[in-house]
């Protein structure tokens, strides 16, 4: 009973944050008293993240250095250089362009890692990349907001890293060491984690457009538009580098998926504590189309998957009928 809710509440997600976006238009009051709970929500994702690491991902690192660096440094250049461009691309206002630059200052998502398994990607090297980036986002992601943004925008780099430590870093670990200590009770909380992440994205979402309804009308599609080129040239940026780095198949689409996926509900809650409720937009956006992009991105894999493998069957067969 309990997987069939949790498969319900992540298979509706997006149902979920439409339904939500509305209310938070029509009755911007419910949801507003919830904006100052967002970091602990984040943070118990963190949490429940932390509790499904285990000591064989921690091995991976060291067992592939050279890919989890290379993704590394695609993930902290590719998306944040993105950023970047599409802000001045499009003349995006302060306060909305903050958001952008928060999406791709981020570390990668929990969701890719799913998404990785989908599309029969290096799943060890796509948890270790997620892992490593996490855990170095307390220190990258403020200076990387800062670079872009500092001279249009007043940033508290330390209190900004003080609270991704807090939201991030100090629930991940409390979760790994939960996980290391207490298993058998983490292996009947992690069940409920993907219902518990959908539900925060929920409510992040109906949060961010309940503070900032006029800048959603005034500028959705504009932001929906960037969010979009954000992430595909992530995917495709992520791809490409990986296959120039010699990088086999498998290891390439886990670069695409992790690069092109953030941890947007990361983005959004630092823009409603450090900036504006705009500049929650575009990650609450990237919450769901990341999420859709994945999911098609999975569903190309797979089937490409079992055309070469029809192709490779046809052509033992064609052989062995020569050789008869």
């Amino acid at each position: 009973m309990l997987d069939a809710i949790v498969r319900f509440c992540t298979r509706y997600m997006s149902i979920g944050v439409v339904l939500i976006g509305f209310l938070g238009i029509l009755e911007p009051g419910l949801m507003k008293p919830l904006a100052p709970q967002i970091p602990t929500f984040l943070g118990i994702i963190m949490f429940g993240m932390g509790m499904s690491l285990t000591p064989d991902d921690f091995r991976n690192v060291f067992r592939q250095p050279k890919n989890v660096a290379i993704g590394t440094l695609l993930q902290f250049t590719i998306m944040p250089a993105v950023a970047f461009g599409l802000i001045h691309l499009f003349r995006l206002p302060p306060a909305i362009a903050i958001g952008v630059v928060l999406v791709g200052c981020c570390p990668g998502g929990t969701a890719s890692n799913v998404i990785s398994y989908i599309a029969h990607a290096d799943v060890a090297l796509s948890v270790s990349m997620t892992m490593v980036n996490t855990l170095l986002a307390p220190f990258v992601t403020p200076f990387l907001v800062w670079l872009i943004a500092g001279t249009w925008v007043d940033i508290d780099f330390v209190s900004m890293m003080l609270s991704i430590v807090k939201m991030v870093l100090l629930p991940l670990i409390l979760g790994i060491g939960m996980n290391a200590f207490f298993p058998r009770q983490v292996s009947r909380i992690i069940r409920v984690m993907p219902m518990l992440s959908a539900l925060v994205v929920i409510l992040t979402v109906g949060c961010v457009v309940s503070m900032s309804g006029r800048a959603i009308v005034d500028n959705g599609l504009v932001i929906l538009c960037v969010v979009i080129l954000h992430n595909l040239c992530g995917m495709l940026l992520g791809g490409f580098c990986a296959r120039h780095f010699g990088l086999d198949k498998a290891q390439c689409r886990a670069m695409t998926i992790e690069v092109g996926m953030q941890n947007s509900g990361l983005a959004s809650t630092l823009a409603l504590m450090y900036f504006t409720a705009a500049g929650g937009i575009a990650g609450a956006i990237f919450s769901v189309w990341h999420n859709v992009s994945g999911s098609l991105f999975a569903s190309y894999c797979v089937g490409k998957d079992e055309e070469d493998q029809q192709e490779e069957e046809a052509g033992e067969l064609v052989e062995e009928k020569n050789r008869n």
